[in-house]
């Protein structure tokens, strides 16, 4: 090995320089904590002992890199002296034992910290139990494969490596761990933020404590960071494998370094809240001194007399029960086994006792004050909104609006999750079982979420929560991609499709009855069809981006790791939307709400059938159809493009195309769909588009050439309005088992799992058309419903919609509203509205029913 070159290339220097700053900027953290906790707050708990535990890990991982650029790193291997080899190896396995660990107390403390913070606040509480389980498990699991990386273990630092022994490559493992770090990094950032916003304080100390908790932003950042250099370090180590030479000690040095960056900045975001009692006695006018509200405020917001101006229990229905004046006077004994408010940790013993001396000179505010001190103090508004089903159009459209982008954003994952499978499976040689194997996983879902905790979630919390951890879990999958796609592997895949799939049908139970529900119950199937459409555009833009963009240079393992970065937005995206969704005032509505609604047509719901009511045949109907169909709409989708390659070998434009060219029918037809249950009862539509996805099926049996094509693109126009439709109709009469019916519903959806194999196995034996007989026969079964609806003369009143109208109009004497007038009529209900305030819902409540025309 040659001696090292003076003009070589180094990065050690670097590596040490920024390594050592970190490391002196966290201790000096640390220190500041310390003080804050025994001198200021003069109560030390378990989340200090952790974080000065994660120091102490933080040394060692520092040292460790530090120590490696006196012996290599940051040095090519050419560069790299053979008395070094081991020594290097040696610190280069210290660093990847202790990173973990270090990450691992950091956090640890964190969810300590917000548990003495959770008092009375359960939903807090028990999310950040979840965390912290998460982040130890993890931790503990990326800890024992950073240990046991080679077998032997003694492998992992001799020079050279053993040839009988087997070692993990230790940059595709930091890798394909790092969507773990990055939601917790997430989950720690915001899960403090709904207490903070709600805390009744004076807007400049709200603003500060929120600055505070939002320190944690930079950790992601930085992981964000560290996740480019180890993308960039695995892409090198495989092309560097391909041509059998290694230079690792240059390709890790920065990762390692970004690597050591992120562990102290969490350390120093973990100290930060614990240093402002410190800050505030030091220096009392940096952070505005609580004497009184006017001190911090310095405008007209209300003062001491005011009720809420040191109330610090959030504002928001999670908010803790009021505390009765003797506990409000005394300490909080509690607070002696670990537990204490937030105020109690970030302000000092001077200012709680001046904020007490406060509450005890409250005044009974008037309604004035109250109202004055609610604008002045919270920066959103807690007024919760009107029950969606006593919403008219106008009222409607802003929810709906919101809403519908989650529909756009599920039918964007669909696209792109279709066209990575392809991808994935062409560069790892998958076998076609495989693949539907992955499509199944992802339909599954379907299956599990609705019936687990999603119904819990629906049931007990309402939409907007099962908005949020949709969402969530939702984002979660997406970053599983990356250690899917970094570690080529078909399990992986699997697991990530199955999340993905968790999240999204987690939407759609709340989501599909969301936009049938929220506004005049006539226009459900419209709506929802509106909505499905822009699902549908979602599924047409996102493969073309995919294979025309973002996977158009997809041909190995490292062009897929390069993917990442598309999830990680994604992910990203979905959280900021959850945030989003929180903030903002969803409409709910109970199930008194949804009885009241079938109370007034209870002539028509209540109907049975020998002992079945009508309304849940018609629902075992509509889970039975939706079943059929959504399996037979997967099973073409999975086979269309062999099919269009089979009837007409060489097509131009290709088979890809054509299939752009069927989903942008499929969403032209849904948007016609909407248009026709504005002129046509919508169990008709649902009988036409039927009759026309058999026909045309079974001519896809039997044509071939542009013949076959055609009538392949027109199923997929047929298919169009079925699901929308359906699930409107079925939710029709439920009252207050309407969650439970989209529960069903949305579960029914899993016949994407079990449709698509049944055909690939018939194609596999007869070919690709004759097996569209497995379809023609699902989507006759699906069939059933309309037949059903157009035969039994009670499931005819219960489906069809009805229009409302106020006592105002006397029905005898003014004949229905034809649909096509309906913009007009609706108009005159909202400026009657705009008249009668008083009678928010009159419209709704109040109204008469009507049959639709024809």
């Amino acid at each position: 090995m040659p001696q090292p070159n003076s003009i070589s290339e180094n990065r050690g220097p670097v590596v040490l320089a920024v390594t050592t700053a970190f490391l002196v900027a966290s201790t000096v953290f640390v220190a500041l904590r310390l003080v804050s906790r025994v001198g200021v707050v003069k109560k030390v708990s378990k989340d200090d002992y952790f974080i000065v535990l994660a120091w102490l890990i933080a040394f060692g991982v520092s040292f460790s890199i530090c120590y490696g650029t006196s012996i290599g790193l940051g040095r090519h291997e050419g560069d790299v002296q053979d008395e070094w080899q081991r020594s290097l190896k040696q610190s280069e396995y210290a660093f990847s034992v202790l990173y973990n660990p270090a990450l691992m107390a950091t956090k640890t403390s964190i969810c300590l910290f917000y548990l003495t913070l959770s008092k009375n606040q359960q939903v807090f509480k028990w999310s950040t139990i979840a965390t912290l389980i998460v982040v130890n498990i993890a931790g503990t699991a990326l800890t024992l494969l950073n240990i046991l990386q080679c077998r032997p273990v003694s492998a992992a630092f001799e020079d050279p490596t053993p040839s009988a022994a087997q070692c993990i490559d230790i940059v595709t493992l930091y890798l394909s761990s790092a969507p773990v770090n990055i939601i917790t990094d997430l989950a720690l950032l915001f899960l403090p933020m709904p207490i903070l916003t709600a805390i009744r304080l004076p807007r400049n100390e709200k603003i500060i404590l929120i600055v505070t908790f939002s320190f944690g932003a930079f950790v992601a950042v930085v992981d964000v960071v560290r996740i480019a250099y180890l993308q960039s370090a695995s892409i090198a180590r495989l092309q560097n494998v391909r041509q059998s030479r290694g230079d690792f000690s240059w390709i890790a040095s920065l990762s390692f370094m970004w690597s050591a960056i992120e562990v102290h900045v969490g350390i120093i975001c973990a100290c930060v809240p614990g240093v402002k009692p410190l800050v505030a006695k030091v220096f009392p006018n940096l952070l505005g001194h609580i004497k009184s509200a006017g001190d911090l405020t310095r405008n007209s917001v209300p003062g001491p007399e005011d009720s809420n101006c040191t109330d610090t229990r959030p504002s928001s229905h999670y908010a803790s029960p009021p505390v009765s004046p003797v506990h409000a006077r005394g300490p909080d004994p509690s607070a002696e086994d670990g537990e204490m408010g937030m105020m109690d940790f970030l302000t000092t013993p001077e200012t709680m006792h001046s904020m007490k001396k406060t509450q005890t000179t409250r005044t009974t505010p008037t309604k004035r004050s109250r109202a004055a001190s609610l604008t002045a103090f919270d920066f959103v508004s807690t007024k919760s909104p009107k029950s969606m089903v006593k919403m008219n159009n106008r009222e409607a459209l802003g929810p709906l609006a919101v809403v519908t982008i989650l529909f756009f954003l599920w039918g964007f994952a669909y696209g792109l999750l279709d066209i990575l499978n392809l991808q994935f499976q062409r560069i790892v040689k998958m076998s076609t079982a495989q693949s539907i194997g992955l499509h199944s996983a992802y339909f599954g879902a379907y299956f599990v979420a609705p019936l687990t905790f999603g119904r819990v979630i629906f049931r007990k919390w309402g939409f907007k929560a099962t908005f949020i951890i949709g969402l969530c879990i939702y984002g979660c999958g997406t970053l599983v991609f990356w250690p899917s796609a970094v570690l080529a592997s078909f399990p992986a895949f699997l697991i990530s499709n199955f999340i993905v799939g968790l999240g999204v049908a987690t939407l759609e139970i709340a989501g599909n009855p969301f936009i049938t529900l929220c506004g005049p119950l006539e226009y459900a199937e419209v709506r929802l069809n509106i909505s499905q459409a822009v699902q549908a555009v979602g599924t047409v833009l996102s493969p073309i981006l995919a294979k025309k963009v973002l996977f158009k240079n997809a041909r190995d393992v490292p062009s897929l790791i390069d993917i990442q970065w598309t999830y990680l937005g994604i992910a990203l995206f979905d959280v900021v939307l959850a945030v989003i969704f929180y903030y903002l005032p969803i409409p709910e509505a109970s199930d008194e709400d949804l009885e009241e609604v079938v109370e007034r047509r209870s002539d028509v719901n209540k109907k049975r059938i020998g002992p079945m009511m009508i309304v849940r045949i018609t629902l075992a109907f509509g889970v039975f159809s939706q079943f059929c169909y959504v399996g037979g709409q997967e099973a073409v989708a999975v086979t269309f493009q062999k099919y269009v390659d089979t009837v007409k070998p060489h097509p131009t434009p290709n088979a890809f195309d054509y299939q752009a060219i069927g989903h942008a029918a499929f969403a032209i037809g849904r948007f016609l769909s909407a248009m026709g249950c504005l002129i046509v009862k919508p169990r008709r539509i649902l009988l036409f588009l039927f009759l026309g996805l058999i026909v045309t099926s079974a001519l896809s049996m039997n044509l071939s050439g542009y013949s076959g094509v055609a009538m392949v693109v027109l199923v997929l126009f047929f298919e169009s309005g079925i699901f929308s439709t359906t699930f409107a109709m079925c939710m029709r009469g439920l009252g207050a088992y309407t969650k439970t019916g989209s529960i069903l519903l949305t579960a029914a959806t899993s016949g994407g799992a079990v449709v698509p194999a049944i055909m690939s196995h018939v194609t596999d034996h007869r070919g690709v058309q004759y097996s569209f007989c497995v379809v023609v026969a699902f989507f006759a079964f699906g069939s059933l419903l309309p037949i059903y609806t157009e035969t039994v003369p009670g499931a005819k009143a219960q489906v069809d919609p009805v229009r409302e109208h106020s006592l105002s109009q006397d029905p005898h004497t003014s004949p229905p509203m034809p649909p096509r007038r309906a913009g007009r009529g609706l108009g005159a209900m909202v400026r009657r509205k705009k008249r009668s305030s008083e009678l928010p819902t009159v419209e709704h409540v109040e109204g008469q029913l009507k049959e639709w025309p024809g």
